[in-house]
């Protein structure tokens, strides 16, 4: 029996929470103060905006890291949210998060578009990390309590706590693409992590391809067998009745707090900051616009490339036209990252250098974060945006720009690699390798009449618009009550929570 087989139950806590959500970071960032001070604030993003209602009206608590190694923080309470945090060590992060987390999972689901690196001891950290998180769920969930468990970083917890409390409804989302089984296979703990997933009730994917995927890999490595979907579960316990459960693994398209942007994109601050980068720029006829972490799997070399050629070309020249590329810092402990940025920045200073004139420049690289409000004012400001990720689960500045496009114009063009492009088919859709495709695209977004633009426009807002990210959260909530129940029979039932002590901590 594994170490993570021999788990045992805990017991209910008395004051637990009837919703509990399980990701890598909490929905809050510190800020500190000149004099050593620090407050806490909500963090930006969708995913936090679609809970904070739930969290309010459901009683809900939400476990993750703070952001902090070696520090210990208690249970505390700010704005709508109960956060639990968890303690991880420098050796951890580096171990769990930016080496397994990040420089095995993260190249591996993405296509291996950059090499996986596979080693032991991020594995025994994964699994130690992942323990503690399902540990404190148990220990935070109340009896018959809803949790959602979010994305790779904790693929293992879904089993481990339905180990610990079988009498919680599990759900998992998972962020980012899952791979076909020809890539998934190359991962030695392949087992393991479907194992963990599997003891979900329900499994969230960006895309139905996601999931045919995971479920072609469970079927193969782990004998499950799927109709529409659905799966029947069953594990020895230690008692020798076993337990068995129903494993539901279906697609959810995420998306975007849509009346937040629409919000900003109505402010006249906003409106007037947009002016403003237009007048910066020299008032161009065309501002082309990337928005992307720093990150390999964003296609921002191809980008790049494909622009400069045009200007090689003279296709486009730095009086009529400007490509604005912010590259927010990501993840730059890890090496293939610093790479990624030399190159970038690399190729940027080439372009600017053969290029540019004292008034006017061919590429505005900025290598740093942006208020959202700042972001949104770009959006205004930009005629094209440009979308060329290698692979990508989604991709939610694509359905950003076409959210704040109010007056329906602007164009989008749009790796077909994306998760974004099964919703905006209206998109000038590419293959972000093929570079001479690529100039195409970009030079047919900047030419395409206005009526046109429009006309693709307006129906990817109205995409866009009737399914925004309370809409995701509320489906796969909804979805996920349904299934609630399907763990048990009459094995289930003879394992009540909280007749076990509470399970040893395996080190």
């Amino acid at each position: 029996m594994s170490a993570e087989q021999s788990m045992e139950e805990v017991a209910v806590p008395r004051d637990g929470y009837d919703f509990v959500v399980v990701s890598n970071r909490l929905p809050v960032d510190r800020d500190v103060a000149e004099d050593g001070s620090s407050t806490w604030r909500r963090s930006p993003g969708g995913l936090v905006s679609a809970l904070a209602p739930v969290m309010a009206q459901r009683d809900g608590a939400w476990i993750g890291w703070h952001g902090a190694p070696d520090e210990t923080l208690e249970p505390f309470d700010h704005d709508v949210f109960h956060l639990v945090p968890v303690t991880l060590s420098e050796l951890e992060v580096t171990r769990y998060y930016e080496g397994f987390s990040n420089a095995t999972l993260w190249p591996l689901y993405h296509d291996v578009i950059a090499p996986p690196e596979f080693h032991r001891t991020w594995w025994y950290a994964y699994r130690r990390v992942n323990e503690r998180f399902a540990r404190t769920a148990a220990e935070t969930a109340a009896q018959g309590a809803t949790v959602w468990v979010q994305d790779y970083q904790l693929q293992l917890v879904p089993r481990m706590l339905r180990r610990l409390r079988p009498d919680v409804t599990i759900g998992f989302f998972n962020h980012i693409p899952f791979p076909p089984t020809e890539i998934f296979s190359q991962l030695p703990w392949r087992r393991a992590v479907l194992d963990g997933l599997t003891g979900a009730d329900l499994i969230g994917f960006q895309r139905p391809g996601d999931a045919q995927n995971f479920q072609r890999c469970a079927r193969k490595y782990l004998g499950a067998q799927f109709t529409k979907g659905t799966a029947v579960m069953s594990e020895d316990t230690a008692d020798g009745q076993g337990t068995t459960w129903t494993v539901h693994a279906e697609s959810y398209p995420i998306s975007i707090d849509v009346d937040s942007i629409q919000e900003l994109a109505d402010d006249p601050q906003v409106q007037a900051r947009a002016r403003e980068i237009r007048e910066e720029l020299g008032n161009p006829e065309t501002i082309f616009l990337g928005v992307d972490r720093l990150d390999y799997t964003k296609g921002i070399r191809h980008r790049i490339k494909a622009y400069g050629e045009l200007l090689h070309d003279g296709e486009i020249t730095v009086e009529d036209s400007v490509l604005i590329q912010v590259a927010s810092p990501s993840r730059e402990r890890v090496d293939s990252y610093r790479q990624l940025r030399e190159l970038v920045e690399g190729m940027v200073g080439r372009i600017n250098g053969q290029h540019d004139t004292i008034s006017h420049t061919a590429i505005r690289y900025l290598h740093h974060g942006y208020p959202f409000e700042e972001m949104v004012a770009l959006y205004l400001a930009a005629d094209v945006m440009l979308v060329t990720a290698l692979r990508d689960g989604m991709n939610l500045v694509a359905k950003e720009y076409v959210a704040a496009r109010r007056d329906r114009s602007g164009a989008l063009v749009l790796s077909e690699f994306t998760g974004a492009a099964e919703q905006l088919k209206q998109a000038i859709l590419v293959n972000p390798h093929d570079i001479d495709g690529l100039k195409e695209a970009i030079l047919h977004a900047r030419d395409m009449p206005a009526t046109e633009a429009r006309k693709r426009m307006a129906s990817m807002r109205r995409q866009v618009l009737t399914h925004d990210v309370v809409d995701w959260s509320q489906r796969f909530l909804d979805d996920l009550s349904s299934h609630a129940g399907g763990a048990g029979g009459p094995e289930h039932d003879a394992a009540r929570p909280g007749d076990a002590p509470s399970g040893a901590d395996r080190g």
